[in-house]
């Protein structure tokens, strides 16, 4: 009789234990971001953006309208991105309630706010531009705002690099489209903290005065009220090997742990030259563009090799349309070309390629591609 008490006391004991780590697992909260997809949201750079967020397990990213942070939905986020598009018909679609909306949310309930690109235009306070006016930063030479897009240099800070560490003896480059070129409002204000610096003078075919970005802020961070603003005039999400710097923003301006990530996104040795698109080079793109459509294949396969190496932001999602290509060497190097520009959307279309594939080795570049952009 004394045995079954036991017996029964010590398998009622290992329940509750185990019902102590299941409510654990249960309990354990993800941080919760919002990315900003309402009218001048760039719909490619919501895209990327929340695919670049999911690099980080820790986090649940999803999309956040006017319409449902009007509606108080906001409430429910850890953390607002501001996706790249344009600054003011973001700020328009907002409307003046939901400025006072976001107001509150980072200076009264302590949350935090990235902005990329369109996102740092908008939360500056730069004269004469509409503006959420959040951040202590301003946006010099206005008359060449769009100024060009490429590739580009950056340099961190101290503090820069206390926040990507992994960043240190590397240089840096990020895809950059008519990025604020930023600097202190008000310079006796403290808390403008400079995280990056242009390198890259941004002035293709003479357009933009020559000397005006190096030295300028690229990236920079300011606590402001209860809570903290990020804000990066690049775009680091489409950016393959630099992905991880947006969910590591994330986690700065909400105080969470900046948690490490997997190797294979941290590669910022994939790119080592600066690539501004001239207006020759753009009609170089597009003439790329068009061999896309050729019947050789290895004509095909030189264009889109041509567009890897201009780093065309646009040629990564053209890829997807070449897993369809009717010919297996096509189908083989677009799936190779999505894993190395780490374009993890593509997903659902290599399973679907993957089913019909019959070709060996285009199904195993495809099985490799997958492999890769699902860890």
């Amino acid at each position: 009789m004394k045995n079954n008490i036991l017996i029964f006391a010590l398998l009622l004991s290992l329940f509750a234990c185990q019902n102590v780590e299941t409510n654990n697992i249960e309990t354990t909260t993800k941080l919760k971001v919002a990315v900003f997809n309402g009218n001048g949201a760039g719909a490619i750079s919501v895209i990327e953006t929340i695919e670049a967020l999911k690099i980080d397990q820790g986090i649940d990213a999803l999309a956040i309208s006017a319409a449902q942070i009007q509606a108080g939905e906001l409430s429910n986020f850890d953390v607002l991105v501001f996706p790249g598009g344009s600054g003011s018909k973001e700020l328009n679609n907002l409307g003046e309630k939901g400025n006072d909306i976001v107001h509150d949310f980072i200076k009264e309930d302590g949350k935090g706010i990235v902005g990329i690109c369109a996102g740092g235009y908008l939360l500056s306070s730069t004269d004469s531009y509409p503006s959420l006016d959040i951040a202590n930063s301003k946006h010099i030479d206005r008359d060449h705002y769009n100024r060009g897009r490429g590739l580009v240099e950056f340099t961190l800070s101290s503090e820069g690099y206390a926040i990507f560490p992994e960043l240190k003896n590397h240089r840096m480059f990020a895809q950059y489209y008519d990025g604020p070129v930023l600097a202190p409002n008000d310079i006796t204000i403290e808390s403008y903290t400079e995280i990056a610096q242009y390198v890259t003078d941004i002035h293709p075919d003479n357009f933009a005065p020559s000397g005006i970005t190096p030295g300028k802020t690229f990236s920079l961070t300011e606590t402001v009220g209860k809570g903290k603003v990020f804000i990066i005039a690049g775009h680091p999400e489409s950016t393959p090997g630099m992905r991880w710097l947006v969910p590591r923003m994330a986690r700065w301006v909400s105080n969470s742990e900046l948690v490490s990530y997997n190797k294979q996104w941290v590669r910022p040795e994939l790119n080592d030259t600066t690539i501004l698109f001239t207006r020759a080079l753009k009609k170089s793109e597009k003439q790329a563009f068009w061999k896309l459509f050729d019947e050789n294949a290895t004509v095909q396969i030189q264009a889109m090799d041509y567009l890897h190496s201009l780093r065309s932001r646009p040629a990564v999602r053209w890829n997807i349309g070449l897993l369809r290509s009717n010919k297996a060497a096509i189908r083989k190097h677009a799936a190779e070309l999505l894993q190395s520009t780490e374009y993890t959307y593509a997903i659902p279309d290599l399973e679907e390629a993957l089913k019909k594939e019959t070709n060996a080795e285009a199904k195993k570049s495809m099985e490799e591609a997958l492999k890769f952009l699902a860890m």
